[in-house]
């Protein structure tokens, strides 16, 4: 059965990469262009893995990870945070809310489909 992602990111170019590289290894993949999209996405449909930017408009990755992970159904829903904030002190953040695994942009492709593949193998 083909996995389903969920990459949300409010940079239409980054979403497009995204989409692109998890498309090339067969993975159904949805777009959200801000966290409240993506929480409206994560109400109706079901997911194996989501890749999460941080900083987006209407609602920030982190509230959307504090969300997923406080959702009995949710709980344990692999979550990769794919940002900009490239401070340890962010990592830590989001690993201690939840995160599942922390990228830095700009990212390789190919690491991306590497960590994907690992987290959807949990």
């Amino acid at each position: 059965m083909t996995k389903k992602i969920l990459a949300v990111d409010d940079s239409n170019s980054v979403r497009k990469m995204v989409e692109f590289a998890l498309k090339s290894r067969g993975y159904n993949v949805t777009t959200a262009s801000d966290g409240q999209d993506a929480l409206e996405l994560l109400e109706k449909n079901q997911y194996d893995l989501v890749v999460l930017d941080i900083n987006m408009p209407n609602l920030d990755g982190i509230s959307v990870l504090k969300t997923v992970r406080e959702h009995p159904d949710r709980g344990s829903l692999p979550v990769l945070m794919l940002t900009t904030e490239g401070q340890e002190s962010d990592r830590d953040r989001a690993l201690t809310l939840g995160a599942t695994d922390y990228m830095v942009k700009p990212f390789k492709p190919t690491e991306l489909l590497e960590r994907v593949e690992k987290l959807l193998v949990m």
